[in-house]
Formats: C-alpha cells, structure tokens, sequence
C-alpha cells in the first residue's frame, strides 16, 4: 500500500511529512474495504518516513491486527523500487501474507513487476494485493493481482 496523500504546508524533513486529512480518511477507506478481501497479514512492514508509517497504523487498526506485528525498515524508504524488490525477495519464508507500506515511484513499479496487471500510477492510498504460487520469496517471478483499490473508486 502507497502512503495517504501528504502534506507540504510544513517546512519540515521528506521523512517527517505528516499525512493530509484526506490522507488520513482515504487510508481508512481502502483499509476498511480491504479488511474482507484479502487474507489477513502475519507479518507487516512500513516505511519510517511518517506519512508511511501513519498509513500503516490507520490500516493495521481498520484490520484489528496487533501493532507487535508491526516492523518498521529503512529499506521500504524507496522511491525507484529496487530496494523494495530487494526486500520481498529476502522476506523469511516462514511468512505465507504480508503487508508492506512505502513510496512512489517504487510502488507502482513493483506493482508491475511482479503484478499481472499494468498500472500507469499507484495513487496515494492506493493497494494492490499480488498473490504468488512460489514456495520461497528468493524464487517469485510473476504474480496474480488479485486486488486494486484505489481511493477513488471508493468515494
């Protein structure tokens, strides 16, 4: 999931942007519509750059998951998506579902990596849910998108 729309209004640090609060209702929206539709994670990673890591909590509480679950790593702090690619492929494979929380162009861009469907831009808030057939994370190629939601669709 791509963070919620954040905000320039503050002269502060890219890392530090806080969310707008349509930021903040359109990350509950897609979070609420999700929670039925898609298998729950064991496991979830975010950003630390706030907007990022803000979208996560609202989306783990619309989930009911627990925040111990919750693993914060500068790694998802990426904007090219080779760092994020990276990641996934180095994920323990004793995790089957995971959720991860980060940034554009890196979202929209392994969206089309491993995904089945183009898309020409993750929107903020946006989600995609790629499932995989592969036994180990080192090993995945191609995926099935299985879900995008995108906070237009849900207004």
């Amino acid at each position: 999931m791509r963070h919620g729309k954040s905000s320039w209004e503050n002269d502060v640090k890219d890392q530090d942007r806080p969310l707008q609060e349509r930021g903040v209702k359109d990350a509950g929206n897609v979070a609420t519509f999700a929670h039925d539709r898609m298998e729950l994670p064991e496991a979830v990673f975010s950003s630390p750059a706030n907007r990022a890591l803000h979208t996560c909590l609202i989306a783990m509480r619309n989930f009911g998951l627990d925040p111990q679950q919750l693993t914060i790593t500068e790694e998802l702090y990426d904007f090219s998506g080779g760092s994020v690619e990276r990641f996934i492929r180095n994920l323990d494979d004793s995790l089957n579902h995971v959720m991860i929380f980060g940034h554009n162009h890196a979202f929209t861009a392994i969206s089309n990596i491993f995904g089945s469907e183009k898309i020409d831009n993750l929107p903020t808030a946006g989600l995609v849910h790629i499932h995989f057939n592969e036994q180990h994370w080192a090993d995945i190629t191609k995926g099935t998108t299985k879900l995008k939601i995108f906070p237009k669709h849900l207004r």
